[in-house]
């Protein structure tokens, strides 16, 4: 785990982004105190499947409709 100034961060933030995304774990500190955290995205296990929720999910007939006089401010 590396720590880098906030100052240098700013300056590195491309090839940070790099090294954390290869996996790398990049901590961020502010007079000499960590105080962020840069890491990869998790990674999902598995597509989420086609149709998870049909027949559970339903369209007012409504749907497109404009909106009340008023309704959005």
């Amino acid at each position: 785990m590396d720590m880098i100034d906030i100052a240098d961060a700013a300056e590195l933030l491309p090839r940070l982004v790099d090294r954390a995304a290869a996996g790398a774990e990049i901590v961020i500190g502010q007079a000499g105190r960590p105080v962020a955290r840069l890491v990869p995205l998790a990674k999902r296990a598995a597509p989420r499947p086609l149709g998870l929720y049909a027949g559970q999910v339903e369209v007012g007939p409504d749907f497109d409709d404009p909106l009340p006089e008023g309704f959005a401010g």
